[in-house]
């Protein structure tokens, strides 16, 4: 993701969530041209795919406790002023809070919610 901080409310960022991170990257690397760069996430494996110089989007592991029926998917960003105040406006508006607020290091705090309609979708307050 780029330092840069984006206006409240922009979609900044998209990250593939799969169980076959090898197979995921071969796949979209094959499909779009993207270069697959490893990362050096403190604690995951993390791949950043790049269309020439850009960052396109990420990869990552589907982490252990999610249940075996949630298929890898895609994740959308959207960065908001203060996370933790979104979560909880998120909760008034009737949606819910799947996970988090969570920080992650050198990117900044996060976290995943449901619309009532059934949509999921990040919210992002980068850090810097």
């Amino acid at each position: 993701m780029s330092n840069d901080k984006p206006p409240h409310g922009t979609f900044i960022w998209n990250e593939l969530v799969a169980r076959d991170m090898q197979g995921a990257e071969k796949f979209y690397t094959g499909l779009l041209g993207w270069k697959a760069v490893k990362s050096d996430m403190p604690g995951m494996k993390y791949t950043v795919f790049k269309t020439g110089d850009r960052d396109s989007g990420g990869l990552m592991e589907m982490p252990p406790d999610v249940p075996k029926e949630v298929p890898a998917h895609w994740m959308a960003y959207i960065t908001v002023d203060d996370v933790d105040a979104a979560a909880e406006k998120t909760k008034e508006l009737g949606g819910q809070l799947l996970h988090g607020p969570q920080d992650v290091p050198d990117v900044g705090r996060f976290c995943i919610i449901q619309d009532p309609a059934g949509a999921v979708v990040s919210l992002i307050t980068m850090s810097g």
